[in-house]
């Protein structure tokens, strides 16, 4: 029996450590040929730290410190190693390789070769938009009709449309 389950690679630590009874791997998103020519650089999602404004410089030279242990090559190496996130400088990526962790972790730089593999484009620098993580799930949901055959691909992918932008116009009408 095989699983295909399509997720962040955050999951990986959590995995790694909770699942013991059968194997586990990890590839790139599956790419439907007659849609491109080639495989293109996925769009990073996932967690994010914000520095909001109205607060002491006392505060911000502190949060400044913060981001810079948590940004440090060995810290983001050992998060990376540990949780599954993508690592957020090259230094890190170096340190993990240098480690030897990508051979004893077969698959664990998936999301990093997706995330770099060729120069971005217009559509995938990244997004910015109302509603992101609520039309990120209306996808999810519709790619899990199509992998459990309860919806052919052109019928799920019409159906994220539809019910995305119904959550852009809400997030146009509540921001006027």
């Amino acid at each position: 029996e095989t699983i295909l389950w399509i997720n962040s690679s955050a999951y990986y630590g959590g995995f790694q450590k909770d699942i013991k009874d059968f194997e586990f791997g990890q590839t790139m998103l599956p790419l439907e040929n007659s849609a491109a020519d080639r495989p293109q650089n996925s769009i990073i999602g996932g967690a994010t730290l914000w520095v909001l404004q109205g607060h002491e410089e006392a505060e911000y030279k502190c949060v400044g410190e913060f981001f810079n242990y948590i940004s440090n090559a060995e810290q983001q190496a050992s998060w990376h190693q540990n949780t599954g996130y993508v690592p957020i400088t090259t230094a890190a990526y170096d340190l993990s390789k240098q480690q030897g962790f990508y051979e004893t972790n077969p698959g664990t730089d998936v999301a990093i070769k997706q995330l770099s593999l060729n120069t971005p484009t217009a559509n995938s620098k990244g997004v910015r938009f109302g509603n992101f993580v609520q039309v990120r799930d209306v996808i999810n949901e519709e790619l899990e009709a199509v992998w459990t055959g309860q919806k052919s691909a052109k019928d799920a992918m019409d159906d994220a449309v539809a019910r995305g932008n119904e959550l852009l116009r809400k997030f146009e009408a509540a921001n006027k």
